[in-house]
């Protein structure tokens, strides 16, 4: 791998939480010789600049001028966008963030498939938009390359330096495994967080909740404050394993209130405690 850090053209597609933050961190480490932006929405547009997460707005034929193009928008955007990036040079790499990727590498344009960098940043809050973009998102985090047999070594190098300036961990594999493993470290936790909120939701009334919500119950439900709209396209798009892994969950649960039931508390013990070692782990 070459060690050399390039100063690059960025063009972020997307100026929410995960493109504006990947701008702040590209400027902090001296990347970018210059970053632009590129947002539908015109209020994001308005708070980038204000919040100077880019140095201006763009059209596309700018943005296509640019070394290195990270679309930070939803998948299904993502996949509506690429074919707007066909006849780019062949020097520009282009990096998607898609919470799933087997959708997104099997779409990709095949005239751009040896640019493209299908990537997976392992990080976010709840929060969304402009407003959310944070300071140290990236560093200390995992992001996951998937399919990289397939790039140019020009952009597989570059964006490795990229994320090794960036103080990243950074993990290899296809597609068809990152969905998988995706699935039940983020998008089942995600469902539970949301079934979760619903359940309480449905007994308590909001007085209750409001006196009585403890640190656990923060925990475990603030990640359903999450964009609605996202998360529905991302449990559409990983939904078989998504199916899977709530089968497996739904055992979880059944094996517990059995416990209950038959008043097992040895058993619970135990069940628990084997819960407990997954912290040794993280």
């Amino acid at each position: 791998m070459n060690n050399k850090i390039e100063q690059l053209k960025f063009g972020i597609v997307g100026l929410g939480l995960m493109g504006g933050s990947f701008a702040k961190v590209v400027k902090k480490y001296n990347l970018s010789s210059s970053v632009v932006g590129y947002d539908h929405n015109k209020e994001h547009q308005k708070q980038a600049l204000v919040l100077n997460l880019v140095e201006r707005i763009v059209e596309l034929d700018e943005l296509l001028q640019c070394d290195v193009i990270v679309l930070c928008i939803p998948v299904d955007a993502i996949i509506k966008f690429m074919p707007t990036l066909e006849g780019i040079s062949a020097n520009t790499t282009i990096m998607d963030f898609g919470s799933t990727k087997k959708l997104i590498v099997d779409n990709i344009p095949k005239s751009i498939r040896k640019n493209f960098i299908a990537a997976h940043p392992m990080t976010g809050t709840e929060k969304f938009g402009p407003s959310a973009a944070i300071d140290g998102l990236y560093e200390g985090k995992t992001v996951v390359l998937c399919d990289l047999d397939i790039c140019d070594n020009l952009h597989k190098e570059r964006v490795l330096n990229i994320f090794n300036a960036i103080a990243m961990r950074i993990v290899e594999m296809d597609s068809t495994t990152h969905d998988k493993h995706a699935c039940y470290i983020s998008h089942l936790p995600h469902a539970i967080s949301y079934g979760l909120a619903n359940t309480v939701m449905s007994h308590e009334d909001p007085e209750n909740i409001i006196t009585l919500a403890a640190g656990g119950f923060r925990d475990m439900s603030r990640i359903a404050q999450s964009s609605s709209h996202m998360w529905t396209d991302i449990f559409r798009q990983n939904r078989e394993n998504l199916l899977k892994s709530l089968d497996l969950y739904a055992a979880q649960m059944q094996d517990m209130q059995k416990m209950l039931q038959d008043e097992d508390y040895e058993s619970l013990s135990i069940w628990m405690d084997k819960a407990n070692s997954l912290h040794d782990i993280l």
